[in-house]
C-alpha cells in the first residue's frame, strides 16, 4: 500500500521521536519507506510478531548515519506519516524552512 505523503529521495524531512513521554526533533535525509513482504514478516523474531508486527521498512540518514527501522504504520496522511516500533513512535514530515521576519 503506497504512503500518501510524497517522498522525494534527495529531500529533507523532520523526524519526531516519542518515547516514554519525551519528544526529540531531528532532521533526516534520503527517506525511503516500503512495505515488508510476507516472507520478511515471517522471518521477524518472536517479539515482533502478532498484532503489533511491523508492516514497513523505513530507511533514512540521520547526521550521515544510515538508520533502518522495521515498524508498524499508525497514521498515514498527505503531510506526515507515523510509525511505531518497540514502544517508540516516529513521525516523518517534509522539512519546511522556518520563516524569518524581515525587519
Amino acid at each position: 500500500m503506497p504512503i500518501k505523503m510524497k517522498i522525494m529521495f534527495p529531500g529533507n524531512y523532520s523526524v519526531v521521536t516519542r518515547y516514554l513521554g519525551e519528544e526529540k526533533r531531528e532532521r533526516c535525509q534520503k527517506l525511503n519507506i516500503r512495505d515488508l513482504t510476507a516472507d520478511e514478516i515471517g522471518q521477524l523474531g518472536p517479539g515482533e510478531s502478532g498484532g503489533h508486527a511491523p508492516t514497513h521498512q523505513i530507511t533514512f540518514y540521520d547526521f550521515g548515519c544510515k538508520r533502518l527501522l522495521n515498524a508498524r504504520l499508525r497514521e498515514d496522511a498527505e503531510d506526515r506519516v507515523v510509525f511505531e516500533t518497540q514502544g517508540k513512535e516516529y513521525e516523518f514530515a517534509p522539512l519546511r524552512p522556518s520563516r524569518r521576519a524581515e525587519g
